[in-house]
Formats: structure tokens, C-alpha cells, sequence
């Protein structure tokens, strides 16, 4: 007979006596399942095994604001649906769209109502439309809600349950040790229908952090993911994740209650009758990003951000030797995880997971390279009172304008090199909008918007855009077509999957090289990115090419043979493949 312990109510039991030791676990269980399982829906009688077909070669994420592409007079949704139509069919499968509810600040981020879509976008039938032609991820923003929406205001004028929905804390406890993503102060003094409190804002002061430490809020939170699974949403993307547990004297980061509150998404997301993804969204250095993973308890999916200012560097500097370094340190993802690869997001290029990663003085000659592209840098608060850079704020197509060497023309073969990598690693690419469509700095959003990451949130016209797509001279079509191209070719090659064998191949600093092998062994690829201005030479044998068989690039659709010497050019990508 199976053991209580390692049943569904025996887990969630443990789970639930490990984050709220104080209050009865039976009790709170019941409403724990009736919040995600409410009147006249089930659970599924055994939990989702673990296994590498919850995704395939053919799944890669496009992510966009809801108004990325605007008119005048169509709802931006309708304006997103017929771009993902017309473009993105076979190009890919699923699409991230960000907050799209109601929100006063971030562009999302400082959410009013979880439940409402934000009329400016349209409504839930528009996000049913588009989650009835695409794999749907919505945003879980869990840290914080609008210092303006009804649960604050509720908080402020004393009313149950609202009035325990936040975290207070005082100005006179040690608060020195908490990590900050920003310069802003930690605490918010308001005046209450209870007298001053100060509240807990780890993002900004409009960002008022829940407290977790009420059930109610979490039984709130599973209400509204129960929603959003309903409304066709199956990849719930889990904001700020790490930052959802406080404690007085302690880093407030990646505290064991946060890592017990993703083990019981996870286990609510097993035993849902949908399939349902959870993404973990952790900025923060790789060690730290990996623990998200659990011990295959927690996300199934986590982003590899590593990867943003790791290619950025190796495609400036002329050189992957750090990007290779990190790559040969990667462990596979555990069974039934994987990885996000990305380059470019809404956020700016994270330096954070940089951290240990690339020596100081190479992050600062890349931040100034990208300075001289037109790029703008934004600061976080460390314990000591001093400030280190958290972000670099540029669009990934106009980092691109330069190496460390200086200008060239070879901006678009070098960015279409940058977006190729993600392609060719292990786990799920993912494209934000603004590096598809080859988009500019927007400065005239930053000074009009107040806010650095406005340069890389440009809203399209979007009969502009389709002239320019329309265009082959443009750099908006080029890239948009090269990209394309190259997505729908790999969606075939199962040596792609996102958890086929990777293993980081040193041929030459200049050349970032893997070897991907299906998970049946069918098919192997050798995928060779040139991150350099230099045409490269491979002598023969560089690659363990079996003779006898045939070997193709896929990209070129060149025959190659497995005792000839392999040419580069400047920032040429190749996928040689014995399976044409």
C-alpha cells in the first residue's frame, strides 16, 4: 500500500507543516485544494511522472507586451494575434505575453486586479484566442501588488483579510543583510485605520510586497493561478520569485518557506488535469537560479541567465572563452526540467549572473562598449550603502553596433550569430519581440517615461512595422527572415530537443562549439558559432565526423566530409548534422 507520506495529501500535508508550523495542516489543506480545485473540477489520481515529453524540438517562446504593437484603433491584443499568425506560425509554439492586467507603474509589474485583463489590451476572450493557437504563459506576479489597488487600499483602511495581506516591518530591526534589486529605500511609511505601519517594498514603493506569512495570502494566490489555468494559461511564469519570504536579519532571499512554496505549486501543477509549466523567474547568480530545480520538486523550467551578458561579452570581446567556461560547468537539466535560453527580455541584460562568471574588468569593458552603442546601466544598493550595476538598459540588436574594437559593419551578422547560440543549447529558446524584429533604442521613451528599461519596451506601429517587414532591405525584415528560417529548420532536428546531450567542444576561443546527440543517438549535430570578426579555420579531424556517413550544414546546406577542414566565416554559424 503506497505510504500516506508520498501521497498527494500526505506531501502537501509535510509542505504546509514546514511553512506554516503554527496553524492546522489538515484544515489548511482542505483549503488549500479547494482554492486550486474548486467546486466541480478534480485532480488527476496519480501525479505527472517526470520524463523529457512535456516539450520537444519543436517548442521555442516568443514574449511580448501585451501593446508591442499598436494602431490607434485595434486592440493591441488583436494587433499581437495577427502578427503571431502571420509570422510566428511554425516559427513558434508558444508566446509569453507580460502583465497584461490592470497596473499603475513597470509597465505591468504593479498590479491592480490579477483578475481583470487591462481594457487598454483588450479582454480574457482575446487571451483565450490567443492561447487557443499557442502554448500561453501568463505572469504570476507574486512578490508585490499596486500601492494602489483595492487589496492596499483595503490593507490601509483596516479591512479583513486585506489587512494582513502585507509585510510590515520596522525601521529600527537589522535590515542590513537584504538583498535589493534596487537603489530605492526598503520601507514605505503609511498611515493605516490601524496607525503607521511601514510596509516591506522590495521593487519600488508603488510594488508593496505580500505577506506570505498569512495563508490567506497564499490560498488568494491559488485562486487567481486557478483562474488564469482556466482562461487557457499553461505556463505560469513565478515574478520575483526568490524575494516572496522576509525575515529580519537574513538576506530575504531564497529562504527555505519560498523554496516549500514552489514545491507546493509543483505539486498542485502534477496532479492538475492540464498540463501545466511552472517557470521560476530568479535573476540572481547561477548556484542560486539552479536551486529553483529542487530535487525535481520545484520548477520545471528555469532561465538560463547566465546566458544575456555571457554572449553579450563573447560577441564584443571577439572571444567565448568565458562563455565556453560556463558552458562546460552547466549540469544537464534534471528529468523533467529544463532550461530557458534567452538573450534579450523586457528587463535589461542582467549582471548579476555574471557574477563569478566574468572578471570585473571584462564586465566593465563591456559595459562601457555598450554605453558607446547608446546603452544606459541601472544600479542596485549593496549592504555596505554602496551601489554595483544590476542591469544593463539596451535594445540586444543595438548592443550589437560595436565590439570592443570598435565600429564595423557587421552589426546584423553579428546579432543574427547572438540569437543563433540560444538555438543550439540545450533547453527552450525564448525571443522577446524587440530582438526579432531587429529594434532600436528607444530614447525618446526614456526621457518621455522616466525609466531606463523604457529603452528596450518600444510599442510598434504597427502598419509601420508591416511595411518594413515587407521591405528585404530593411533590418527589420532581414533579421526577422534569417530568424525564421532558422527556427523552423530547427524545430526538425531532434538532436534539438531540449533535453538531448550537450557536450561544449573547445576548438578555438573564438568559436563557440557544441555537440548535441538526440535522445535516441539518430542524429548528431556539431553546432560551431563564430562569435568573431575573423574568418576561422578548423583543421581536419577538429570535429569527430564518423566516416562513412554523410554530413551536411544544415544552414547553408553545404556537404561536408569527415577529413576536411571547416571555414568560418565572420560570425557564420554552422549545424553540421549526419541527418539532413
Amino acid at each position: 500500500m503506497v505510504q500516506r507520506s508520498a501521497s498527494f495529501g500526505g506531501r502537501l500535508t509535510r509542505l504546509l507543516q514546514q511553512i506554516y508550523p503554527e496553524l492546522d495542516s489538515e484544515i489548511l489543506g482542505s483549503q488549500v485544494v479547494e482554492a486550486f480545485w474548486p467546486q466541480d473540477t478534480h485532480r488527476r489520481k496519480r501525479p505527472r511522472t517526470p520524463g523529457n515529453t512535456l516539450w520537444s524540438e519543436r517548442d521555442a517562446l516568443l514574449i511580448a507586451y501585451g501593446n508591442s504593437l499598436v494602431d490607434g484603433s485595434h486592440k493591441p491584443l488583436d494587433l499581437l494575434y495577427d502578427f503571431l499568425l502571420t509570422h510566428m506560425q511554425g516559427v513558434v509554439d508558444g508566446v509569453h505575453i507580460l502583465p497584461f492586467f490592470p497596473y499603475t507603474s513597470d509597465d505591468g509589474f504593479a498590479v491592480t486586479d490579477y483578475r481583470k485583463v487591462n481594457p487598454e489590451l483588450g479582454d480574457w476572450a482575446d487571451i483565450r484566442r490567443i492561447g487557443g493557437a499557442f502554448h500561453l504563459m501568463s505572469d504570476m506576479v507574486l512578490n508585490h501588488v499596486s500601492s494602489q489597488s483595492p487589496w492596499f487600499n483595503a490593507y490601509r483602511q483596516g479591512q479583513a483579510p486585506f489587512d494582513g495581506f502585507f509585510y510590515e516591518a520596522s525601521p529600527e530591526q537589522d535590515l542590513s543583510q537584504v538583498v535589493r534589486p534596487r537603489t530605492t529605500p526598503l520601507l514605505q511609511e503609511v498611515e493605516t485605520a490601524n496607525g503607521v505601519k511601514h510596509v516591506w517594498c522590495t521593487f519600488s514603493h508603488d510594488q508593496v510586497d505580500l505577506n506570505f506569512e498569512n495563508p490567506e495570502v497564499l490560498l488568494e494566490i491559488l485562486r487567481i493561478i486557478r483562474l488564469h489555468i482556466d482562461q487557457g494559461v499553461r505556463i505560469i511564469r513565478l515574478d520575483a520569485v526568490a524575494f516572496i519570504w522576509k525575515q529580519a536579519g537574513s538576506p530575504s532571499i531564497h529562504l527555505p518557506e519560498t523554496h516549500a512554496i514552489v514545491q507546493l505549486l509543483r505539486l498542485l501543477a502534477d496532479y492538475a488535469t492540464e498540463t501545466v509549466v511552472l517557470l521560476t523567474e530568479t535573476n540572481v547568480p547561477r548556484a542560486e537560479n539552479l536551486s529553483y530545480f529542487g530535487n525535481r520538486n520545484e520548477a520545471h523550467v528555469v532561465y538560463n541567465f547566465p546566458l544575456p551578458p555571457l554572449i553579450l561579452h563573447a560577441m564584443l570581446a571577439g572571444s567565448a572563452r568565458f562563455l565556453l567556461k560556463w558552458a562546460r560547468a552547466m549540469p544537464p537539466a534534471p528529468l523533467g526540467c529544463a532550461y530557458l535560453n534567452f538573450t534579450a527580455s523586457h528587463d535589461g541584460i542582467g549582471m548579476r549572473p555574471a557574477e563569478g562568471v566574468l572578471p570585473q574588468a571584462e564586465i566593465d569593458q563591456m559595459i562601457e562598449c555598450v554605453r558607446e552603442s547608446g546603452g544606459l546601466v541601472s544600479m542596485r544598493s549593496l549592504p555596505d550603502g554602496g551601489q554595483a550595476p544590476y542591469e544593463v538598459n539596451c535594445t540586444y540588436f543595438d548592443a550589437m553596433s560595436r565590439t570592443l574594437q570598435g565600429a564595423d559593419d557587421l552589426k546584423v551578422g553579428r546579432f543574427i550569430c547572438s540569437q543563433t547560440i540560444p538555438m543550439s543549447l540545450e533547453g527552450i529558446p525564448a525571443f522577446y519581440i524587440h530582438a526579432l524584429l531587429a529594434t532600436p533604442n528607444d530614447h525618446d521613451a526614456v526621457a518621455r517615461r522616466g525609466m531606463n528599461r523604457a529603452i528596450n519596451r518600444h510599442r510598434w506601429d504597427y502598419p509601420a512595422l508591416c511595411e518594413r517587414l515587407q521591405d528585404a532591405q530593411t533590418e527589420q525584415s532581414q533579421v526577422l527572415s534569417a530568424l525564421s528560417d532558422r527556427l523552423r529548420l530547427r524545430a526538425q532536428q531532434p538532436a534539438f530537443h531540449p533535453n538531448a546531450t550537450q557536450f561544449t567542444l573547445q576548438l578555438d576561443d573564438r568559436v563557440f562549439a557544441l555537440w548535441r546527440q538526440s535522445l535516441d543517438r539518430a542524429q548528431s549535430i556539431f553546432a560551431l558559432h563564430n562569435v568573431s570578426a575573423d574568418g576561422v579555420i578548423l583543421p581536419p579531424g577538429a570535429l569527430n565526423l564518423i566516416e562513412g556517413e554523410d554530413w551536411q550544414d544544415l544552414l547553408s546546406g553545404e556537404g561536408v566530409t569527415w577529413d576536411a577542414e571547416i571555414t568560418l566565416a565572420p560570425y557564420q554559424c554552422r549545424w553540421i548534422s549526419n541527418r539532413a
